[in-house]
């Protein structure tokens, strides 16, 4: 089967109405669905604009606030999932649950569904600053398309987490990113690399690029978008299969060929899937992996 796939390096910058960020969310989906593409992914926290708007008084508002934002976040994306017939990876967005603040990935289905998945291992940043909550469980979502994950930043530099999703079923990583220097883009972006190469699945990860000037912490960003592979001869060989201009305002896409990762897990130059010593470290339900 192949899917295609569409990662938005999102261009933040102050806006002034909610309609503004659904202008420019409109820009990004209509140029994936020229592409014809299956998936769309957004960055991590990009909704974090909505607090450029501004209170009465002129000031950004704070993280706290962002959660305000949910009901008309979650109209807007189910309602261009449901007209281009697109998986959407909305980044993340800040919800509210019992009165705790989660930075939560949304995947909206095409038929209106919506999935989530709570970022796992929260920053220091998060922690001290916005006093964010972690997530406390792991899903893998099936779609006609194939079966993915959500894992966000952060998580993909926990190589635990991503074999727990690959012993689920997921042959996509989705990895909504938000990083505001070199240092922190090279971890998810090596770690991605990673990933990839010991579970044998794709990698698909972009970031916010622009500022927020108004917005404490999202001043700086530093993003580029890639899909990444294993490292083996059906692939290309520094497995990047497409990326982006670092910290520009664009969008890339590829296509994904999932009967390749199943041929590479069973005959490939190494299969460290399959080579894994579970007697050593054993994988997440182990009786019920999928090859």
């Amino acid at each position: 089967m192949n899917i295609r796939v569409s990662a938005v390096q999102y261009h933040l910058h102050t806006i002034k109405s909610f309609e503004e960020f659904a202008s420019q969310v409109e820009h990004y989906i209509k140029t994936a669905e020229e592409f014809g593409s299956d998936f769309i992914l957004f960055p991590e926290f990009f909704t974090t604009q909505l607090l450029s708007i501004g209170d009465e008084n002129g000031r950004a508002l704070p993280i706290d606030r962002l959660p305000d934002f949910t009901d008309r976040y979650r109209e807007l994306f189910v309602e261009h999932a449901m007209r281009t017939g697109m998986h959407i990876i909305a980044g993340t967005h800040v919800i509210e649950k019992e009165g705790e603040l989660y930075n939560v990935a949304h995947m909206f289905y095409p038929d209106g569904r919506i999935a989530e998945q709570a970022k796992l291992h929260i920053t220091p940043t998060e922690v001290e600053e916005w006093n964010m909550s972690a997530g406390d469980s792991l899903q893998v979502f099936v779609t006609d398309k194939g079966t993915v994950a959500m894992l966000t930043c952060y998580d993909i530099e926990f190589p635990e987490i991503v074999r727990m999703a690959k012993a689920k079923g997921a042959d996509v990583i989705f990895c909504p990113s938000c990083t505001d220097d070199r240092h922190g883009f090279h971890r998810v972006r090596y770690t991605s690399h990673s990933r990839a190469i010991e579970n044998q699945v794709y990698v698909v990860t972009t970031g916010t690029v622009g500022s927020l000037q108004t917005v404490d912490f999202m001043r700086g960003n530093f993003g580029q978008a890639a899909v990444i592979t294993p490292n083996d001869v059906p692939f290309p060989p520094k497995g990047i299969m497409v990326q982006g201009e670092i910290n520009q305002d664009m969008i890339v896409t590829a296509d994904l060929n999932l009967e390749l990762l199943y041929k590479v897990r069973q005959s490939g130059s190494v299969t460290t899937w399959r080579d894994r010593r579970t007697d050593l470290y054993p994988d997440w339900e182990p009786e019920k992996l999928t090859y």
